[in-house]
């Protein structure tokens, strides 16, 4: 096992009517920016639920944040908190949403322009405002971590950040009010949380049982779980599982003492930069090329894998990681997301571009060896086709 440093300060409250808890967690004397999506948050009420809960205080509302939240939206949601004054941020939403606020929350503080937050990775936050969350679906763990992605419109560009000083101080998870979401947010949801599992576990063996079965554990429950929650989507116990499953995935703890990999999240992150895809689908896109590129690099735990996961233990170590690879796909394509460039209308031309825009954001070693060149991504984008 790696040495490591876990840290994560992040208060959890699970279960349903835990919004009302709000008036516990947020100061009495904070001036608050609830930031959101869409109209559903509204519509659902969920909007209304947590301004009940949040009382007397100060309140001011800031929605339109995107799927895919974008610096030109949040540098709005900046401007207006320091002009406002505003000294704590919730997040009502998904991934997205609190991402958003993560940026925001350090960007508020910042002295200079606030993109270099996402040119540094975070390295040169110096503050951020107090964040809480409140969870309306499962996905990208981003409730109980440091990192946040954003999008730059008029450069194509996504990027990540990561600091300690924008872990949520709270996250209120009430699988309840991930009910109404539509079958692709579910659906995209339990490819994310797979996806960030994979990019900390299937790498090279470095003596870690406890990570690994932990990870092997969370991804069979994903599998088990994640086309019930599209077949019975009224289940609680099922909600509830996902929703927790998809914390675990990215709170740190199953990528503590191992290397990680997250070439597939890079790489996919400039094909949502280009063309709008949702994150998911870039994942279900790059993954099964990706583990098929890297066969030999990650031949063992492949290997392992296939055997604990998917429980492959007959035939030939190339025949078995070759059936590893095509249940990935399937299990995809079975939620209904699909897993080639041409499903979503893109061919070579989109190779090219996304190798472009890699080069340009020095995206020149990626991978748990640092050894996945432009012409390794080449050949993963090209199989991808």
């Amino acid at each position: 096992m790696l040495n490591f440093d876990f840290y994560n300060p992040t208060h959890i409250s699970f279960g349903q009517g835990h919004i009302a808890k709000l008036d516990s967690f947020v100061p009495m004397d904070a001036k608050v920016m609830v930031l959101f999506g869409g109209q559903s948050a509204q519509r659902t009420g969920t909007l209304d639920e947590v301004q009940q809960a949040l009382g007397a205080r100060q309140v001011l509302l800031f929605g339109g944040v995107e799927a895919n939240p974008t610096y030109e939206k949040l540098m709005q949601a900046v401007e207006i908190a320091r002009e406002q004054k505003i000294d704590f941020l919730l997040a009502v939403g998904g991934g997205s949403v609190i991402d958003g606020a993560k940026f925001v929350a350090a960007a508020i503080p910042y002295v200079g322009e606030p993109w270099n937050i996402l040119l540094t990775g975070g390295r040169d936050i110096k503050a951020a405002l107090p964040i809480g969350t409140v969870l309306t679906l499962a996905a990208t763990g981003s409730e109980m971590n440091n990192g946040s992605v954003i999008t730059r419109k008029s450069l194509q560009s996504k990027l990540p950040f990561h600091s300690d000083l924008v872990f949520p101080k709270f996250s209120i998870l009430d699988p309840a009010k991930s009910f109404t979401l539509p079958e692709r947010q579910v659906a995209n949801g339990v490819v994310d949380a797979f996806v960030h599992v994979i990019e900390q576990y299937l790498t090279y063996p470095v003596n870690a049982p406890v990570q690994d079965r932990f990870a092997e554990g969370l991804l069979q429950t994903l599998i088990e779980q994640g086309p019930l929650a599209l077949s019975q989507p009224d289940d609680y116990e099922v909600r509830a599982n996902l929703m927790w499953v998809a914390t675990l995935a990215l709170n740190g703890l199953i990528g503590a003492g191992v290397p990680q990999d997250w070439s597939t999240h890079l790489i996919g992150h400039e094909l949502t930069a280009l063309y709008s895809l949702d994150h998911a689908q870039t994942l279900a896109i790059i993954l099964p090329a990706m583990m098929q590129e890297r066969r030999a690099a990650k031949g063992e735990k492949l290997l392992q894998y296939a055997e604990r996961v998917w429980n492959l233990r007959d035939g030939e170590a190339e025949q078995r990681i070759d059936t590893a690879i095509e249940k990935t796909r399937a299990f995809f394509e079975s939620l209904g997301v699909k897993t080639y460039l041409k499903d979503y209308n893109l061919g070579q031309d989109a190779v090219e571009t996304a190798l472009k825009q890699l080069e340009q954001h020095g995206m020149l070693k990626l991978g748990e060896h640092q050894d996945i060149d432009l012409a390794v991504s080449r050949r993963v984008l090209e199989a991808s086709l």
